[in-house]
């Protein structure tokens, strides 16, 4: 899998994040001032749509003490996306940067201490700090579902938490996707470590093109595997370059 290739996946993650945030915010950008149980008791529809149109909302077409909840739960479950897509990068930049695969690594700056206990690490932090971060964006996510079922449809069970849950989840969601940007903005990328990494395979990356090859060549799919796995087994075992194993 070619490097480009990840980043290929990434830019796809965020773009499909995109077209979620921009319906998000359509679906939550509503309105309404029809009364204590939304019969427009006390004004009359007018005065909403001229409000509601100053603010640039559009009313909600039916409503009873409060908005429909379902709009803020879709609104915080794609900010938890988000999050999760963000998590997806760093897990992976977490692990490219491990001693043993060490094929990227986040930047660096002189002084910085990588470990409290051990001078010579380069822990990837702020990728950790993401992973972490992401969670309270699901758990986030799962007050919203929550908020949904309302006593009577109209109880405000969900004010307490919604006053915690969506201002810290919008910041929060801002502050991951900017610090990712600058984790990636500073990879460290090391080409020649990951030749070193293919080649630790004794070219065993290779074997379905055989056993494909060994096919068009008029072999049965399970023989042609037979054959393969017996000498990708002895490629492995025996340490030796899997063309050289037969």
């Amino acid at each position: 899998m070619t490097f480009g290739l990840k980043f290929a996946l990434w830019y796809e993650d965020m773009r499909r994040n995109l077209e979620r945030m921009e319906a998000a915010r359509e679906r939550i950008s509503i309105g309404k001032l029809s009364g204590a149980v939304g019969t427009f008791s006390s004004i009359p529809p007018v005065i909403e749509e001229k409000v509601c149109k100053r603010l640039g909302l559009t009313p909600e077409p039916v409503a009873t003490q409060v908005i429909q909840r379902d709009r803020h739960a879709e609104y915080l479950t794609t900010l938890a996306l988000i999050g999760a897509s963000v998590e997806r990068i760093a897990v992976e930049i977490r692990h490219l940067q491990r001693t043993e695969v060490l094929e990227a690594e986040e930047p660096f700056e002189a002084g910085q201490k990588g470990s409290s206990a051990m001078p010579h690490k380069r822990n990837p932090v702020g990728s950790e700090n993401l992973s972490g971060l992401a969670r309270v964006l699901r758990a986030n996510a799962l007050s919203s579902l929550e908020n949904i079922a309302l006593w009577h449809e109209r109880d405000i069970s969900h004010s307490s938490v919604e006053r915690i849950t969506i201002p810290d989840s919008s910041l929060l969601a801002d502050y991951m996707l900017d610090r990712l940007t600058t984790i990636l903005d500073g990879l460290q990328v090391y080409p020649e470590r990951m030749k070193q990494n293919i080649a630790a395979s004794y070219g065993l990356y290779n074997s379905q093109r055989v056993m494909l090859a060994l096919t068009e060549k008029g072999l049965s799919r399970e023989s042609a595997y037979a054959i393969v796995q017996r000498n990708a087994m002895k490629s492995w075992k025996k340490k030796k370059e899997f063309k050289n194993c037969c």
